[in-house]
């Protein structure tokens, strides 16, 4: 089974929910950083959310990948909202959300984060950094998790990235567990203990060919199936 430290399994538990605030771009969010913290969210049974932001400074082609993902993890059973964090859009929608509830809340540097905080409560006054010119990455303003009461009730742990779950040490057994759409299709796999990498008769692999599994949540398992644990510890 996959081992979490026991620091992590009481922040766990404790965590009703994950937000994963992402941007299409100004900075890119690459959808293995995405994958990679929903697959940690289910090693940890916690709901995941993702929060698509920055949609008002979306192009048209921009806004079309914005849709995908919203598709493609919407159809695998996440949620998913698109706001801006500068306006009032669907704003409300997610103060419903977070109502009542200890939320944990992360994504890169730059995706947004710590403005939609400050919308949320705005005594909080965190700090912002500018965007730099240079590569369109944010400065990480938060190092640590750090937890803010919300006026509605409920409670929002800030953290800069999955290291915010704490130690998780994976199974690459059990890693496709954590990918609902690829888990589902395993019972279909000849092997019982298929890894979907050549095997023979793999009902994943097949349904990859035939689109019914997108690629690059594939590959996303195969990079963690794959590599070395330490680098993500």
């Amino acid at each position: 089974a996959s081992n979490l430290s026991r620091e992590s399994q009481i922040i766990a538990a404790n965590i009703d929910q994950a937000l994963l605030v992402i941007t299409i771009r100004m900075p890119v969010t690459h959808v293995e950083f995405i994958d990679r913290f929903l697959a940690t969210a289910e090693a940890y049974r916690i709901p995941s959310v993702l929060i698509i932001n920055k949609t008002d400074l979306y192009d048209n082609a921009d806004m079309e990948q914005a849709l995908r993902i919203k598709s493609v993890y919407g159809e695998i059973g996440y949620r998913v909202i698109m706001i801006s964090a500068t306006e009032d859009t669907d704003l409300t929608l997610l103060e419903e959300m977070l109502r009542d509830k200890t939320t944990l809340i992360s994504g890169n540097s730059g995706v947004g984060k710590t403005t939609l905080l400050n919308r949320l409560n705005p005594s909080l006054s965190l700090k912002t950094a500018p965007l730099s010119d240079y590569h369109e990455q944010g400065k990480h303003i938060t190092t640590f998790p750090e937890m803010h009461p919300l006026p509605g009730g409920g409670y929002i742990i800030d953290t800069p990235g999955i290291r915010g779950f704490g130690v998780i040490d994976f199974d690459r057994r059990e890693i496709y567990h954590f990918f609902p759409e690829i888990f589902s299709l395993s019972a279909g796999c000849k092997f019982h203990n298929c890894l979907h990498l050549d095997e023979p008769g793999c009902a994943v692999r097949e349904a990859v060919s035939r689109n019914e599994v997108e690629w690059w949540r594939y590959k996303s398992y195969l990079s963690m199936l794959l590599e070395d644990n330490e680098k993500y510890r």
